[in-house]
């Protein structure tokens, strides 16, 4: 499974983001194209808090349930479920949200991911913190084309 701590499939993602440009339109979904940086920017954001915020009964109870399903190779679905913390349905700037989500591609290592655990599965390894921002982004970028 790629793994966005590998620096060749961070490349590649990089890549895929300078590919895209205002004019960009998703195979599905609503969001624009500069709302899709800034949603990816968010669970990225939320890898590179140190530390998270801490788990409530509901993910610890949930969490082991659905973990591989989100964490695991099998693609996510189109138009499936997205945390309300990770929704973005404001109009916004695409330079600003592309050199943003630019900035957090290349700060994700698994250095500057100190604290592992988060804040729905648990503790999380160095590899699936990598292939789960991996494969968030994939998803994404494949529903802009690219």
């Amino acid at each position: 499974m790629k793994n966005l701590f590998n620096p060749a499939d961070k490349q590649e993602i990089i890549k895929r983001i300078n590919a895209l440009n205002v004019n960009s339109k998703g195979q599905w979904g609503t969001m624009s194209v500069a709302q899709m940086f800034k949603h990816s920017t968010l669970p990225m954001k939320m890898a590179l808090t140190n530390p998270k915020a801490k788990r409530n009964l509901m993910s610890k109870i949930m969490g082991p349930l659905i973990k591989n399903a989100v964490i695991g190779p099998k693609p996510f679905k189109k138009n499936g479920f997205t945390p309300k913390e990770f929704k973005v349905d404001t109009q916004e700037v695409f330079d600003t949200q592309k050199e943003a989500l630019l900035e957090l591609v290349g700060r994700f290592t698994a250095d500057n991911v100190s604290d592992k655990n988060h804040p729905f599965f648990g503790t999380l390894t160095d590899a699936e913190w990598g292939q789960s921002q991996y494969k968030h982004l994939d998803h994404h970028l494949t529903q802009f084309g690219v």
